[in-house]
């Protein structure tokens, strides 16, 4: 929690729920292997803020729709959730395991904000503000699948569409959208190591 509170204010309720997620998720992670033994010591850092860097790039307004796509164990969908009990957003992935932990952790948080759903994102119909994810496919083949699932009605300061993390070398994947997309490295928020060469990756749709 140390790391999260020096770059984001939060309610009480807030500071409880994000110091309950570190604890919940190790707890999982000993059934689920969701993130990598050696990872799991760095869960604030790598997962919880690094969601967050989303949120540095765009604050949603209240009523916000998100669709979290490969959300795996909850990234970035959940830290998001917590920081914008407004907005709603809707986890989905296509292995079950994994969208249970996500979803147990939702309710052991108490989030009544968050939706966990087993589906692939060719399949999801409805629309949203907002489409968010975590390095799950290239930006070409993730467009593909989501422009349908963003609508036109803007509330938000920015335009609706995209708003992906992503590390390395991005080049070959903005190429084609290189006259809309707007890449901000996470570095300008966190200064530490493991933020370098990491970005979020807007892209209006």
């Amino acid at each position: 929690m140390t790391e999260i509170l020096k770059y984001f204010e939060m309610s009480v309720q807030q500071q409880s729920q994000m110091a309950a997620a570190e604890r919940l998720y190790p707890e999982w992670n000993e059934k689920i292997n969701l993130i990598s033994r050696k990872d799991i010591a760095f869960l604030e850092e790598h997962h919880l803020l690094h969601s967050l860097a989303i949120a540095k790039v765009l604050r949603f307004a209240p009523g916000t729709t998100l669709l979290d796509v490969g959300t795996g164990g909850g990234f970035p969908g959940i830290p998001l959730a917590i920081l914008f009990p407004d907005c709603q957003f809707t986890l989905i992935d296509s292995i079950g395991k994994k969208i249970r932990v996500a979803e147990d952790i939702a309710r052991q948080l108490g989030l009544k904000n968050v939706t966990c759903i087993q589906t692939r994102a060719e399949n999801v119909k409805e629309q949203f503000d907002f489409v968010v994810s975590r390095a799950v496919m290239t930006l070409p083949d993730l467009v593909k699948l989501v422009r349908k699932n963003v609508h036109h009605r803007h509330k938000n300061a920015m335009p609706n569409g995209l708003l992906v993390l992503k590390g390395g070398n991005i080049d070959s994947e903005i190429h084609t959208f290189r006259k809309t997309v707007e890449v901000t490295p996470i570095s300008r928020f966190f200064p530490q190591e493991w933020f370098k060469e990491k970005f979020v990756i807007y892209l209006p749709l």
